[in-house]
């Protein structure tokens, strides 16, 4: 009978630890994804008259906002990615909720 060696399979190891290793970002899609949230995020559409619903008055709706939150829900894998996106897109919404800024309808 042949003896047995503990030896471990190389080639599984090292696919499974390259899984694990964080993709390669180039500064210019993190750039690119920057500018898309900014400008996501300060896309709304404003209405001229206030519209009441339901005892709500309703100014404007952050529709890139909205958008956004599903882009960046969808498109990046990592949470803490997630996290700081999300950062970024709320900020630039609520600053842009403050100027006048969007889509006059």
């Amino acid at each position: 009978m042949p003896a047995k060696t503990n030896r471990k399979k190389t080639g599984r190891t090292k696919r499974a630890v390259h899984r694990l290793k964080r993709p390669f970002e180039t500064d210019g899609l993190y750039l690119f994804k920057l500018i898309l949230v900014i400008l996501l995020g300060s896309f709304w559409v404003k209405f001229g008259e206030p519209v009441v619903w339901s005892h709500i008055t309703v100014y404007a709706v952050p529709v890139g906002v909205m958008v956004g939150l599903v882009l960046i829900r969808t498109l990046e894998h990592f949470q803490t990615d997630r996290k700081i996106w999300y950062a970024i897109l709320i900020m630039i919404g609520i600053i842009s909720a403050l100027s006048p800024a969007g889509i006059v309808v």
